[in-house]
Order: C-alpha cells, then structure tokens, then sequence
C-alpha cells in the first residue's frame, strides 16, 4: 500500500510538471522542441489519412444503409455478434419485402387477373433486385468498410499511443533543459560575487557548500538531460516507423477501392439487366391485354426468364423454345434484310441467354461481330458468330476499336 501511494504521488508529480511546461509553451515562456520536419510531414499525412478514412467510411454506410436509425441499430447488431463470436444472419433488403408484399397482395386480388399476373412479375424481379443488393452489402462490408474500420479501430490506436508517449518524452526532454539552465544559472550567479563572501571566513566556507551544491545540481540536471534525450530519441524513431506504415495503409484501401468499384459495376450491371427483362415482360403484358384472347390474360411466369448472372433465377430452354415455336421469327428475318450500318468487333463481358429466336446468346470472353440497322432500338445491336446472328445487348459487350 505504501509503494502504491508513493508511484500514484510521483505519478501524479510528473503530470503537474508536465501541465506547467505545456502552459508555459503555450503562453510562449518556455523553450519547446520541435519536432523533425521529416517526422512532422508524417504525423500531418497521418492526421489527414485518419480524418479522409473516417469521413469515407461514414459516408459509405449512409450509402448502403441510408436510413440512420436503421445504421445505428444495423452497428449495434453487429458489435453484439462480433463479441458474441457469431455470425451475424443476413437480412432482408427492402425491395425483397417489396417483393413478398406484392406477391401476397397477388394472392389477395387473384393471380389469374391481369392485375394479379402483373404484380407477381413485378415482385419476383423486385426480389431478384434484394438479392442483388444484399450480395453488394455482404461484398462491400467485407472487401472495404472492415479494412477501413480495423485501421481506426487498430493501426491508428497504436500510432494515437505512440504519439502521446511522444508527447510526453518531448515534455520531459524540455523540463530538463529547463532544469540545466536554471542550475547554471544558479551557479554562475553564485560564482560572480566573490568579494562579499571573501570578507567574512563563515560566510566564505557557506559560500564554497553552496558551490558544490550547485555544481552537483548541474551535474544531476546534466544526467537527467542525456537520459531525457535519448528516451525522445527512442520514441522518435519507433513513432517514425510506425507513422512510414501509412504508405503501406494507401496501398492496401486502393485495393479495397478498387474491389468496392467492381462490387458496385456487378451490381448495377445485375439491376440494368432485371429491368430490361421486368420491361420486356411488362410489354408483353400489355400486348396480350390490348390484344381480344378467350381467357383472361396473364403475364409469363418470370422463373422461366433467363438471367445473365447465375447467382439469379434459373433459365430452362425448352420453355422459352416452346414459346417462340408457336410464332414465326419475323423480326429476325427483316434484320438481316435491312441494310448494314457499319459493323465492328465487341468482346462479350457477361454470359447472356437468349429469350427468343431474334436474339443470340452470348459467352463471356468470346468475340463477335456486331453492327446495327436503322430504326433499330439503340440498347441493341445486331451480333454475329459465324452462321449465327441475332440481337444482342450493348450493356454486355465492349465495342473494340
């Protein structure tokens, strides 16, 4: 207990003295420090890194997560599974309530009006659209919002340390020369009125105690500065290190930029290619509801669409074969009628199926030819590959010089 109260007084010993140098250097009545420019140039790329890092994240989960309360209970969630040493489930996105909600109101009206029919394709591509931004959340949290958060949350605690013990080791340095110059100042002031002390013998031998005293004060103050020293020294250079690994940090949040771009570019490509097909379906609706049919008309079943990304819904052929059997392929007939406007090779970004006969499936990688044809819809081009030719969407193919 006595050793406790004895380092909690010289603890708090060293703090007071370090307040007083600090003030002091602030009210410009201390000598300070400075720093080495190499080493200031550091802490200020540091300082600007944390801050940069700290808005970047924040703003990226406003993107993904853009109702706060929902981000704020979303973090919650999350920290109390991460101590828990559980994975955390994943959940439902908006538009994939959306979805069942449209599905079920189609229950309510009817799937086999045309009301009922529209709504289950609205919603089953609206569910396809929740899966594709769930996928984008999961990838983007783990390829860069956690990079970014265990920076703050790790490397920049270290380095936040290692400056205050900086700080702290430069407070001290500046304490003792402080203390040297007061000694010497002390002892120079003693050593020139000699002649006073000189008149009476007492006084003399008072006067050569004082002496000695002051010199061994300038001689502790000595020592005390070389230790000082090279406790700065010391610190210096681990911060230094520390403070070099930002450069490092840079490299690895550019990989992880660049990982969160193609995450989003898969996601928009996803989203572009669920409306086409949702837009290709609602017209056809509209179609066979404008058109006099027997029984009441329906919207094809959107599970017999096929997607171009196979995390999608799935694709069978013989449904879309047996569907396009049943009329002639007269728009297929007349593109290769009309005339070329200037044709060019395209490599094939995706996979993509055709949904008709007018259309050319497509494998990722591959090159084809591609032109189009007046008055033809400015999303498509027309794509050969050898004896086969068909449309073909731009959003899937990159136009080669």
């Amino acid at each position: 207990m006595d050793f406790n109260v004895k380092k909690l007084a010289s603890g708090a010993g060293v703090f007071f003295t370090r307040a007083v140098q600090f003030t002091e250097e602030k009210l410009g009545q201390a000598e300070k420090t400075e720093l080495d420019p190499h080493l200031e140039n550091l802490i200020a790329r540091a300082d600007c890194t944390k801050n940069w890092t700290e808005k970047i994240l924040r703003q990226t989960e406003v993107l993904l997560q853009p109702n706060p309360i929902d981000h704020t209970g979303a973090r919650i969630e999350e920290f109390i599974y991460d101590k828990l040493d559980k994975k955390l489930p994943s959940k439902t996105t908006n538009p994939e309530l959306l979805g069942q909600y449209m599905l079920e109101a189609a229950n309510e009206f009817g799937p086999g009006t045309p009301y009922g029919s529209t709504l289950i394709t609205v919603g089953e591509y609206q569910k396809r659209l929740g899966g594709a931004e769930r996928e984008l959340l999961q990838t983007s949290a783990a390829t860069f919002l956690t990079p970014l958060r265990n920076f703050l949350e790790g490397d920049w605690r270290t380095i936040s340390k290692e400056r205050r013990l900086l700080e702290n080791r430069r407070l001290d340095l500046d304490i003792c020369k402080a203390r040297l110059k007061k000694a010497k100042q002390a002892e120079a002031k003693a050593a020139a009125a000699p002649d006073f002390q000189e008149t009476r013998p007492r006084n003399y031998v008072l006067s050569a105690s004082a002496s000695a005293l002051l010199s061994e004060e300038v001689d502790k103050a000595e020592h005390e500065l070389r230790v000082a020293q090279t406790e700065f020294d010391r610190q210096a250079e681990v911060t230094r290190l520390l403070l070099e690994g930002i450069s490092s940090t840079h490299l690895n949040h550019l990989r992880c930029l660049q990982d969160f771009a193609e995450a989003q570019a898969t996601y928009y490509a996803q989203c572009h290619h669920y409306m086409q097909d949702l837009q290709r379906e609602l017209n056809k609706c509209a179609n066979s509801v404008s058109t006099p049919h027997p029984t009441p008309a329906v919207c094809p079943d959107p599970d017999h669409l096929s997607s171009a990304f196979p995390s999608g819904s799935s694709s069978p052929r013989d449904a879309v074969s047996s569907l396009s059997n049943h009329r002639p392929s007269t728009l297929a007939m007349e593109q290769t009628q009309l005339p070329v406007t200037g044709s060019r090779k395209a490599k094939v970004l995706y996979d993509y199926d055709a949904h008709d006969v007018s259309e050319l499936s497509l494998l990722a990688d591959e090159l084809i030819t591609v032109y189009t044809v007046p008055g033809m819809d400015p999303d498509w081009l027309i794509g050969e590959r050898g004896n086969q030719k068909g449309k073909v969407p731009v959003t899937y193919l990159e136009l080669l010089s």
